[in-house]
């Protein structure tokens, strides 16, 4: 019987060791390889059953949103970790939503000690924490900005400090093994799923700040890894939905796509991620992509790159890979390991998937000394990070290692850095806050109007994007009005927004395009493209631009390429993120409170215009920003 997670609470926090996560990982890490770690992991796997070694090679979704320790979620996870013998979790979670009750992250942790106390052998728990450990909303951890935004603040010591502070929350919250840095060069500006995901565009900074977050993270006691290889940031096609063909020649590929990932690899990196892309100069087959090809895994990333560490598939159930496999299911975990692959991610059938690679090995298909010097590895991994001594976690330490105020600045800090200014026609920028000017208010038609105009074009006006954008104006220009517009609603609301943008004396749009797998698969379904705005609100923003362009701010709080299908924008703000720290900075920049000192990291076509001003002088009030 399941023990009530209100003991476990109590009985975890006696049980655990009262030093810090990361410094017991900082200690095991250092002595990796070790004959201790070594005896250990080498006397487990002779240890192990041909099922549970085939087990350890698999890592599946964890689902904390629905899930509790007495939910119909959490006994089929563990149901799934005792019959698959799993040996690593994929801890997952809206990144976005609503604070909830502050004993949600110790029950979620709590469940992980209870997990890792009901399995044989250790789990290693992953997180896709791109922006820092997520959801925040649940945890209460330090919120950064996209990986994009570290490009345009340019600053080494940001993307290690990164690293570091995800890595120690990370640790104190029970997971050991971030799916990131996203090593990828954005080079194409249609790049559905990448975008501000990665640094940027150049390989050289790109690589510098992949270094530089591996760093911070590995020596505070958390796997990193290095992804998606080859290289998936020049397609214009998301993976999770099709399978993006990447034409890049040989040259191309040596001199772009690869080279942060050698600098990751030579900066120690844990692990590398495959992505589900066809690299026609690699591999021509069009039966594969470069997860489950051997000239790209073992023949370029093992043999010529050099690379001896975990190699980790992306995600095995994302439609454009599963399509290729719909007549056999489980073929494809034989195909991805036997390409050179360790761990096998998230696999759409997982039963067909274990029991294809038991009847591989059992048919000596997939040779035992193969599938020995994987599960080796992972078992390794278990004991540099000290699972072999304590799998567990202190949860009464939480509250003084997570989201304390110090890192909180930090990531604001961060954001603020990254604000790039990209437009100025010399007579909007900086607002004047309204409450010591006056001249924000006008009358019209017998009537006091509101100034200043913020509209906020995003993907679901009921979401959370722009909330805190709009709280930060409204302290600034409390009769200030917004509106939310959605694809839903742009062709009906379009007369009522244009003619308030008509009567309004400054205008903002701040323009929400961030790339995820659900905006491929909903937002744009049948439009241009997913990287872009939908139609509608495209048109809306058109017309806003034509009518009152010379007074209107466009702030991209997520891609920046917006000027590829908006030339005449002429007051032009990047915060390359949809984070609330991006959105405070946004309207910190809006009203001249701080400096705007980012530079563009990627290239965009019509950066500038004739009467672009870039420079003007900065109005520091003293507008509190919290």
């Amino acid at each position: 019987m399941l023990r009530n997670l209100a003991f476990l609470l109590t009985v975890v926090t006696v049980l655990s060791s009262a030093a810090e996560p990361w410094e017991q990982s900082k200690q095991a890490l250092a002595r990796h390889g070790d004959r201790v770690d070594s005896r250990w992991a080498e006397t487990t796997l002779k240890n192990l059953s041909l099922e549970e070694k085939v087990g350890q090679l698999f890592m599946i979704r964890m689902r904390i949103e629905v899930m509790n320790g007495r939910s119909p979620g959490y006994f089929a996870l563990r149901d799934s970790i005792r019959k698959y013998h799993i040996g690593s979790l994929a801890m997952s979670a809206p990144p976005q939503g609503r604070a909830r009750d502050a004993r949600r992250r110790y029950d979620v942790v709590a469940l992980l000690n209870q997990l890792q106390e009901e399995s044989k052998l250790p789990l290693l728990v992953a997180g896709d924490f791109e922006r820092g450990v997520l959801p925040a909303h649940v945890f209460g951890t330090t919120v950064f900005p996209h990986a994009m935004a570290f490009g345009a603040a340019g600053n080494l010591a940001y993307a290690e400090e990164f690293g570091r502070i995800t890595a120690q929350e990370s640790r104190a919250l029970g997971v050991h093994w971030n799916l990131f840095p996203v090593a990828d060069v954005n080079s194409n500006p249609a790049n559905p799923i990448i975008g501000t995901r990665a640094f940027g565009s150049n390989p050289q900074q790109v690589g510098d700040l992949v270094s530089a977050y591996i760093r911070g993270a590995r020596a505070n006691g958390m796997l990193t890894t290095a992804k998606h290889f080859p290289g998936h940031g020049n397609t214009a096609t998301d993976s999770h939905v099709a399978v993006p063909v990447v034409n890049d020649d040989w040259d191309q590929l040596h001199a772009v796509d690869l080279p942060p990932f050698q600098k990751a690899i030579a900066t120690g990196v844990d692990a590398v991620m495959t992505a589900h892309v066809r690299v026609l100069a690699l591999d021509p087959d069009p039966g594969r992509v470069a997860t489950t090809s051997p000239a790209i895994v073992t023949g370029l990333l093992k043999k010529e790159l050099g690379f001896n560490g975990i190699v980790v598939t992306d995600a095995l159930d994302m439609a454009g890979l599963v399509g290729l496999y719909a007549k056999n299911p489980g073929r494809v975990a034989v195909d991805a390991f036997k390409a050179g692959s360790d761990v096998l991610t998230e696999p759409y059938n997982l039963d067909a998937c274990y029991r294809a690679m038991l009847n591989a090995v059992r048919t000596g298909e997939i040779g035992q000394e193969r599938l020995d010097a994987s599960v080796l590895k992972i078992l390794r991994a278990k004991a540099s990070l000290g699972l072999e001594r304590n799998r567990l976690v202190d949860v009464a330490a939480i509250p003084r290692l997570v989201g304390i105020p110090e890192n909180m600045a930090a990531g604001q800090r961060i954001s603020d850095a990254a604000i790039t200014l990209v437009r100025d026609n010399g007579k909007v920028l900086p607002l004047k806050d309204e409450r010591s000017d006056k001249r924000l208010r006008v009358v019209s038609h017998g009537k006091a109007q509101p100034g200043l105009l913020a509209i906020i074009l995003c993907d679901n006006r009921r979401a959370e994007d722009g909330r805190v954008l709009e709280r930060q104006i409204r302290k600034r220009a409390p009769d200030a009005r917004v509106l939310y517009i959605d694809a839903r609603v742009a062709a009906a609301r379009s007369d009522e927004v244009l003619n308030a943008a008509d009567h309004a004396q400054q205008v903002v749009v701040a323009v929400y395009v961030v790339p995820s797998a659900a905006r491929t698969r909903t937002v744009a379904r049948g439009q241009k493209n997913s990287a872009s705005l939908p139609d509608s609100t495209a048109k809306l923003l058109s017309g806003i631009l034509a009518r009152a362009n010379q007074k209107t701010v466009v702030l991209a709080m997520g891609t920046p390429y917006l000027t590829e299908d908006f030339p005449t924008i002429r007051n032009y703000i990047c915060a390359f993120s949809n984070a609330t720290v991006s959105e405070i900075s946004a309207v910190k920049a809006l009203f001249g409170e701080i400096p705007i000192p980012g530079h563009l990291p990627v290239n965009i076509s019509n950066a500038s215009v004739p009467d672009t001003a870039i420079d003007h002088p900065t109005q520091v009030t003293s507008v509190a920003s919290h």
